[in-house]
């Protein structure tokens, strides 16, 4: 494993990670080698609980069997085909499923992309062209909210909130309005918005904050006032993390765009999805230059769609929505626990499965490194330490997780 190590820090090069510090020699780097269920082992055949879902994308443990055979079986069969000009039954029928999940004549169509900021740039891409392609050519810019992540992608970049990340791009992409709350949609000039986009209920890379109740129905209903495309980006809250398969149904919001990716294959093979309805679709119908000309070299790919299917049907024989309910209770208990022992935790944010515990903006890293060494991985943004397991996590492995950060917390802040 040391010549991995040495290969690793010689060679790649790892998102979001401060290469000064990953190449320090004294830096020693876990290296993961396999899965079980909630557990990650690394090459010395320690386990941890995977308390940050493998960046959110894991739903029903690794490895499971299901998803491997059924990722086995298509790969003897089709490893892939061209979904341009062609098809394949898998995404025929992946997409029906999906579509399944709303009402009928609602969200229609279903196009497939690689990843969570491939789905959203289709989105903004769609609803740019549709308004091009029906005497809408005025409406060029895009609304969005502070602090927002969707991709990094140039597109969904020029969408995103967070200074730290896209305020050097910002200016290359689209051109985009931001607001902090639906407070201000009063100033903006919506005449020439095509669409805004939202993560619902919860914000992801903003530390894990809930939006208020009932505040994405007000923003669907400002949308149909106003003329407005709904992208919402389910890319993290999609496929139960917050308690039901898409954060939209608990306020009974149908959007223009759905943006699907991460927990979409279970979390073992990429993938995304963005859902449309017939109206933006019949828009690109017509002369040749009316299509879409956007795609990528493994869109819909076979075995990404039928590692798809085998999720999709584990949360039928998991009963996953029927035992969701308690185990967000009992998460919620052992925050609230967790809390009473220590001051130091300025809050906890929970929604679902998600919760984010801040602390100092000096803590946060120190605390979610600390927790490895008590079997926990976990990634901290900024002052905030994430813990948002895989959904088949059970009652005694979440105790374990809120062990490992009770006794991290205390071996960081005296």
């Amino acid at each position: 494993m040391a010549d991995s190590i040495t290969a690793d820090k010689a060679h790649c090069w790892h998102p979001f990670t401060p290469q000064d510090d990953w190449c320090d020699p004294a830096h020693d780097p876990v290296m993961i080698v396999r899965g079980e269920g909630v557990w990650l082992y690394d090459a010395n055949d320690k386990k941890y609980l995977d308390g940050n879902s493998s960046i959110w994308t894991n739903i029903h443990g690794h490895c499971r069997p299901k998803i491997a055979q059924a990722i086995a079986k298509q790969a003897a069969t089709l490893d892939h085909s061209s979904y341009l000009g062609l098809g394949h039954p898998l995404a025929s029928e992946l997409a029906e499923k999906l579509v399944s999940f709303f009402p009928e004549k609602t969200l229609e169509r279903v196009f497939f992309s690689d990843n969570g900021s491939t789905a959203v740039e289709v989105a903004l891409k769609m609803s740019l062209q549709s308004r091009m392609q029906t005497g809408q050519e005025k409406r060029t810019r895009f609304l969005a909210f502070d602090n927002a992540y969707h991709g990094d992608t140039l597109g969904a970049a020029s969408l995103g909130g967070v200074n730290r990340f896209f305020s050097r791009f910002r200016s290359s992409g689209f051109e985009a309005e931001f607001i902090s709350s639906i407070d201000h949609l009063d100033h903006v000039l919506t005449s020439t918005i095509s669409a805004v986009v939202i993560e619902p209920l919860i914000q992801g890379v903003n530390e894990m904050r809930p939006w208020p109740k009932g505040m994405l129905k007000k923003l669907r209903d400002w949308t149909l006032e106003n003329g407005i495309h709904l992208i919402l980006d389910e890319v993290m809250t999609g496929f139960g993390r917050t308690g039901t398969m898409f954060a939209c149904q608990q306020e009974n919001v149908i959007p223009d765009f759905l943006c699907l990716a991460k927990g979409l294959t279970g979390g073992s093979l990429p993938l995304a999805a963005t859902l449309t309805t017939d109206q933006i679709y019949s828009s690109f119908l017509g002369p040749s230059e009316n299509a879409f000309y956007y795609g990528h070299s493994y869109t819909a790919n076979p075995i990404g769609c039928a590692a798809a299917l085998a999720s999709l049907e584990l949360f039928k024989s998991d009963r996953v929505f029927e035992n969701l309910p308690g185990k967000i209770l009992f998460l919620n208990r052992s925050l609230e626990d967790l809390k009473a022992r220590h001051p130091s935790i300025r809050e906890f944010r929970q929604c679902g499965l998600i919760a984010g515990i801040e602390f100092d903006k000096e803590s946060g890293l120190k605390i979610a490194t600390a927790a490895r060494n008590y079997g926990l991985l976990t990634r901290n943004i900024l002052g905030t330490v994430v813990f948002m397991p895989p959904l088949s996590v059970n009652h005694e492995e979440m105790t374990f997780g809120m062990e490992a950060l009770d006794k991290a917390i205390s071996d960081v802040v005296q």
